[in-house]
């Protein structure tokens, strides 16, 4: 069984690396403002040394760091599937085995954190501290957001917009919108957050599978 949790981790981590393809090669500018691409490239980081560490009973990635990686996971599908609109396939739409890496970054990867949490993991790890420190990535990002379209105004996104997603376009929403939504945001992200830590006290310490 640690063989099946170690190679399904890294085959989790080369979902990931090859959905964010256009991110991490340069392909695409500024492709690293979407809070998708970033959240799979932690994901991939966070898989590759769990999966390697399974393999070679090595050390573990650490607690807060692994549930930080799975919320945030949860997180890209759950906003791609409740509140952006579907991934529209044009011309310049990179495929992978077939799948188109929206596809990947959004379904497979986010499905495959869940999974591995549950069956892979070790439990009861988690500290409810953790669903407070988890919230810090989020502000941190919208910085970057907000940062990125106002000293770069002449760099917009190949979609034509200087914001990722309507929910931070401040040029469109104001101010006010804004901070509702971040709010709105990070009182979701910490109830998830929540039910990520009372799973984890729920289920056995051995993993399911391991």
């Amino acid at each position: 069984m640690r063989l099946i949790a170690g190679i399904f981790r890294l085959a989790a981590a080369a979902v990931s690396i090859a959905g964010t393809y256009n991110t991490w090669s340069g392909a695409k500018a500024w492709d690293w403002v979407y809070f998708t691409n970033q959240s799979n490239i932690a994901f991939a980081f966070v898989m590759l040394w769990a999966g390697a560490a399974t393999l070679v009973k090595g050390e573990q990635p650490p607690a807060w760091l692994k549930g930080c990686v799975t919320l945030y996971m949860i997180v890209t599908g759950l906003v791609a599937w409740l509140v952006l609109p579907p991934a529209v396939m044009g011309p310049d739409t990179l495929y992978i085995l077939g799948l188109p890496t929206a596809t990947l970054v959004h379904i497979i990867a986010p499905i495959a954190a869940a999974a591995d949490f549950l069956l892979f993991d070790a439990h009861r790890r988690f500290r409810w501290p953790y669903t407070l420190t988890w919230l810090l990535y989020f502000p941190v990002y919208l910085a970057f957001v907000l940062i990125r379209a106002a000293f770069f105004p002449d760099q917009p996104l190949p979609s034509g917009a200087m914001y990722p997603y309507p929910f931070v376009d401040v040029a469109a929403i104001g101010w006010q919108q804004l901070g509702v939504n971040c709010v709105t945001y990070l009182a979701a992200f910490f109830g998830l957050g929540l039910v990520l830590f009372l799973i984890d006290k729920i289920l056995p310490d051995r993993p399911l599978l391991g």
